[in-house]
């Protein structure tokens, strides 16, 4: 902002905005809040934003607030009509308008979507630039099956980001590919609830899920499928079985063949346990892709 022809307590408005706003907005998201001390509703949402600025202090977010009565300036500048008016700042641009989210749950949700979109790091963080190589070495290692590796590798990713979802989730399934069960459940029954909705975290869940499936002579399952083509409750287990000792394709095609005929056996069970099979695979995967297309001409043909 240009100073000319400023009054002095305008050029200390300035000062104090670009100390208090600007500058922490280099490297963090600052909710920046206009209000007034005559306005019932900002001090409604005051104590919800202080509150939120504390949870989300470790993950790059700030908090500002701007009297439109001491600041009239500033709030000018923002062309504030009314209050309260809360703007997300990040490098000195509003990049999203929070006002109408008065609830915590919705200002949350805000607060996590523009995180994840701005890829905002705690300060101090190590960027993430120098996680995603150290993360593709640790999948790839255990893609080859060398788990107890993966699992020194991952642990040195947490040491670096504690919080990183995808290093969680692979550490996660390292502890399960090395035979670590107890260790990965640990770890994944210590994550919240938002943790666990994340796709890395699901991943691991799901890789547990299916791991956990004790080991089976499969031939008594195997001779009642051939009594009874319709045995599907057979046809289930043998397919947990498969999972279980790593032959995903003989546990698709198992699957698949139930669904196939009866898709809505048992509450649709083995199309349930089919997607957490894919899901432990990561949807992403190319295998997982070519089996979701065959469970669409299935489904839709």
């Amino acid at each position: 902002m240009a100073t000319l022809g400023l009054t002095d307590a305008e050029r200390e408005s300035i000062a104090r905005f670009e100390q208090e706003v600007i500058n922490p907005s280099m490297t963090a998201l600052v909710m920046l809040d206009f209000w007034a001390d005559w306005c019932a509703p900002c001090k409604q949402l005051s104590p919800i934003l202080e509150k939120l600025a504390a949870e989300y202090a470790d993950k790059g977010v700030k908090l500002a607030k701007i009297d439109i009565e001491q600041d009239k300036m500033i709030a000018a500048q923002f062309r504030i009509q009314s209050i309260p008016t809360v703007y997300a700042i990040y490098r000195g641009q509003p990049v999203a308008d929070l006002t109408n989210y008065r609830t915590e749950a919705q200002l949350k949700k805000a607060l996590d979507q523009l995180l994840e979109k701005l890829k905002i790091e705690p300060e101090g963080a190590v960027p993430q630039a120098e996680i995603e190589p150290l993360i593709a070495m640790g999948e790839q290692v255990l893609s080859e099956g060398d788990g107890a590796r993966a699992v020194s590798i991952f642990q040195q990713i947490l040491d670096m980001a504690p919080d990183n979802a995808d290093a969680i989730g692979g550490f996660a399934r390292s502890l399960i590919a090395a035979g670590q069960w107890d260790e990965a459940r640990t770890l994944l029954d210590g994550l919240s609830d938002d943790q666990k909705k994340k796709p890395e975290i699901a991943r691991a869940l799901a890789a547990l899920e299916v791991a956990s499936v004790p080991a089976i002579d499969t031939g008594p399952l195997e001779a009642r499928l051939a009594a009874n083509p319709d045995d599907h409750e057979a046809r289930f287990e043998l397919a947990a079985a498969q999972m279980a000792s790593g032959d995903r394709d003989a546990a698709a095609d198992a699957l698949l063949e139930l669904i196939r005929r009866d898709r809505e056996w048992s509450d649709n069970a083995a199309r349930k346990r089919f997607l957490q099979l894919l899901e432990a695979q990561g949807l992403e995967d190319p295998w997982s892709s070519a089996q979701r297309r065959r469970l669409s001409a299935l489904l839709f043909t």
